[in-house]
């Protein structure tokens, strides 16, 4: 591992999970009973943060929190990892945002956010942290703020050579210009059948290809594509691709699993890393996140990750 520290900054989500765990999903209009329940600081955005810095890289976030006594814990959970929070806003009209998982049995599980502070990100707020943004080596961006501030945040990054670095999820139709900013998108196969405008590939990784084919020849950028246990898809800009094979694991909780994958991720790029060398490195994180309850506390430190790689370098 890389003795420099890379730097990263995030723009992005504050969601208090309140998580369920539940036999299965109920159905419209019955009322089931849960077998557990727990509470975690979480949002896409928060979990790609604390993942980036458990990897090691120096690690800023720029979002709003509501002035409530989530918002208290989240500033307090910013600190203990380090991050810098001088780009987080305190909003004092709309409260912190929140997820609601349901997750069953085997890890999988379906999420409600209401995003509340979230979605009052502008623009103006992300402009007064450029400095964090063009010190950056990599922007991770998600889309559960404005994509107004995502873009105002990329145009930033792309103006200073910082790599910016875009999760699509919850997945939303992106705007041209913000893919144009960006050099790398990190979708899912649910994420990337949206970015194709097809139906999600049933059909393994060749299927994957095809549509992260589609999607490279629309918009020139090169594309990482989670596929859960099968692995993952590197689709450089140049049209070169590999698979990096997925690690067996027994999932107990898959929340904020794809989120561990961009801090890593963000974070091996962020010293330098190849970018297939990063998401090896990325994919063996988030092969420890779904053995752990939580998005952001499942994420591993550096040195967990580094003890699964040489593992499998031996098994190899």
């Amino acid at each position: 591992m890389s003795a420099s520290r890379g730097r990263v900054c995030v723009v992005g989500s504050f969601m208090m999970d309140l998580v369920v765990s539940a036999p299965r999903r109920p159905r419209p209009g019955e009322t089931l009973v849960g077998t557990s329940f727990a509470q975690y600081v979480g949002g896409k955005g928060f979990n790609q943060a604390v993942a980036a810095s458990r990897a090691g890289a120096a690690t800023s976030f720029v979002g709003r929190l509501g002035d409530d006594l989530f918002g208290a814990e989240f500033r307090a959970a910013l600190r203990t990892d380090g991050i810098d929070d001088g780009g987080v806003l305190d909003d004092a009209e709309g409260g912190t945002g929140v997820g609601l998982p349901v997750v069953e049995p085997g890890g999988q599980n379906s999420i409600i956010i209401v995003p509340r502070a979230n979605l009052r990100l502008t623009p103006a707020d992300v402009e007064r942290s450029r400095e964090r943004i063009e010190a950056a080596d990599v922007l991770l961006l998600q889309l559960e703020v404005p994509v107004e501030a995502s873009l105002a945040a990329a145009r930033i990054a792309r103006g200073a050579g910082t790599a910016v670095v875009l999760n699509p999820a919850p997945y939303a139709p992106l705007p041209p210009e913000l893919v144009a900013a960006c050099d790398l998108l990190v979708p899912n196969e649910h994420e990337l059948a949206g970015l194709a405008g097809a139906p999600v590939p049933a059909d393994g990784p060749e299927a994957v290809e095809v549509l992260a084919r589609d999607v490279l020849g629309r918009h020139g950028v090169s594309l990482v594509v989670t596929m859960g246990a099968t692995g993952v898809l590197v689709l450089a800009a140049d049209g070169a691709s590999s698979l990096v094979p997925g690690r067996t694991v027994e999932a107990v909780d898959t929340v904020g699993a794809g989120d561990t994958f961009c801090g890593n991720l963000g974070a091996r790029l962020a010293v330098g890393d190849a970018l297939t060398d990063a998401v090896a490195y990325a994919n063996a994180a988030a092969s420890i996140a779904v053995t752990r309850h939580g998005g952001a506390p499942s994420a591993p430190e550096a040195d967990e990750v580094e003890a699964v790689r040489r593992h499998l370098e031996i098994a190899g």
